[in-house]
């Protein structure tokens, strides 16, 4: 349930002067102090109180057009109430007394219903977290004004001529999340992140061109660097032709890389591992200690990494830090949660926080002269999974697939259906380049990925969508 600040809302998007918003995001104090009065009404075993606060401003474009532009707050609270191994929790986003003594009540009600959890291994007590800095007053404070002014940078060249038509969506979060028990456990931090996406597409249907940016801090994305990439890919990308379908030496640029790769941060359950269902299982073990993937090739993750920069605790509360998933190809460690670990007598690593490979030597300009004969891909799109024992995917590239030969971009190509794994395209790695924070997608957020060159990746059938 959200929302809409109508006191936000512009007359105009460019009322210059006008007051920066306020960001709507609860302070540590307030936080605690919200989490506090709901424990305090608990007449449960245990109790879990978890607050979500935020403030998402947005703008949309389309057809050379802004389309919307809008602000939404929203703070939530759940409850989790625990008698015995019973457990239920009850969301809610009123934080008067009455509201909150209604999801207490409730949750307590259910959980006395619930049947028994053997998972469950009670509250967490006082935890000691490391800050991370994620967060950027320019991001928590734009305007509506400085939103439309970014979004020009692509819709101004647009306008200029017939050639061109652009869509775009800028959106920023400001975001404070909080834990607290009655086992005396209380966890804070807020964070902000802007994301900006923008496609252009040549007006007579055959040219396409994607890029993405995020960052926490606003005032780094650089609008016009974005929009001047676009739009070159898109008239680069005119008339393609078919090329036939195959194994062919591939680079990706970061986005494509997050894209396949990414998908693996939800890989490294070591109870998949244990219980055989995971590409990391082998008859009677795991691949523990082997090595996985080509020795250039590491892999982590870590909330307080500057690309990453994500919350320092996990759902139940669980300090989170560095984990070397992959380190110099070798399977370094898979993840635990309190319960498997417990069970395997071995330390929780929780959740992961977001998955950066480590940089290489190469850029995408030295990966591109270096190639005889090769493809260029974009980015990925629609990934599907196949076989979770080999991370087998299938998935379409978009917006921007060019032919390289002798070093250099020949020309467009229509795109191609694939089916790869990343364990697959890493252990036939040719290059690595520089990390950078990639703008999402099918690997969630917080994915930091290098532009990197492989061979053999496996194209299947071609498709004659742009």
């Amino acid at each position: 349930m959200s929302t809409f600040i109508h006191d936000d809302a512009p007359k105009s998007l460019f009322n210059i002067g006008r007051a920066a918003a306020p960001t709507g995001v609860l302070s540590r104090d307030e936080a605690q102090a919200l989490v506090e009065r709901t424990v305090k009404m608990s007449k449960a075993d245990a109790v879990r109180v978890s607050v979500n606060s935020s403030r998402e401003t947005n703008l949309r474009f389309a057809d050379n057009q802004m389309s919307t532009s809008g602000v939404t707050t929203n703070t939530t609270i759940r409850v989790q109430s625990v008698f015995g191994k019973r457990r239920a929790s009850v969301v809610t986003n009123d934080r008067s007394d009455e509201g909150l003594r209604r999801a207490v009540q409730q949750s307590e009600a259910i959980a006395r219903l619930a049947p028994e959890d053997p998972e469950y291994l009670g509250e967490l007590g006082g935890q000691q977290y490391t800050p991370v800095s994620a967060w950027s007053d320019a991001t928590a404070e734009l305007t509506a004004e400085g939103r439309a002014r970014a979004a020009l940078s692509a819709l101004a060249p647009a306008r200029a001529g017939n050639e061109l038509t652009v869509a775009g969506f800028i959106i920023c979060n400001a975001s404070a999340s909080a834990i607290g028990t009655n086992a005396g456990l209380f966890a804070y931090h807020r964070g902000t992140t802007a994301n900006y996406t923008l496609t252009a597409r040549t007006n007579d249907g055959t040219g396409s061109g994607w890029v993405g940016a995020e960052d926490t801090d606003w005032a780094k994305l650089d609008f016009q660097s974005v929009a001047d990439r676009a739009i070159d890919k898109a008239r680069r990308s005119r008339n393609p032709v078919g090329v036939e379908p195959g194994r062919y030496t591939v680079i990706f640029e970061p986005e494509a890389t997050a894209n396949l790769v990414g998908l693996m941060g939800n890989a490294f359950q070591a109870r998949a591992a244990d219980e055989g269902r995971s590409a990391f299982a082998k008859p009677g073990g795991t691949k523990l200690g082997e090595k996985i993937l080509d020795e250039r090739v590491t892999l982590y993750s870590d909330p307080s990494d500057p690309l990453i920069l994500a919350s320092p605790f996990d759902g139940e509360g669980l300090p989170l830090s560095r984990q070397t998933w992959v380190q110099n190809g070798v399977l370094n460690q898979l993840a635990y949660n309190r319960f498997w670990a417990n069970r395997q007598g071995k330390t929780p690593t929780g959740g992961s926080a977001g998955l950066r490979m480590a940089d290489g030597p190469d850029s995408l300009e030295s990966l591109i002269a270096g190639t005889t004969r090769g493809i260029l891909v974009t980015r990925l799109w629609y990934l599907r999974p196949l076989d979770p024992r080999t991370l087998m995917y299938t998935g379409l590239t978009r917006d921007g697939t060019f032919l390289i030969e002798n070093g250099k971009i020949a020309r467009s190509i229509k795109n191609f259906r694939f089916n790869d794994s990343p364990l697959f395209m890493l252990n036939n790695l040719e290059g690595v380049g520089k990390a950078v924070r990639t703008a999402g997608g099918e690997g969630g957020p917080g994915v930091a990925m290098p532009p990197i060159k492989v061979r053999d990746f496996n194209f299947t059938s071609l498709s004659d969508a742009v």
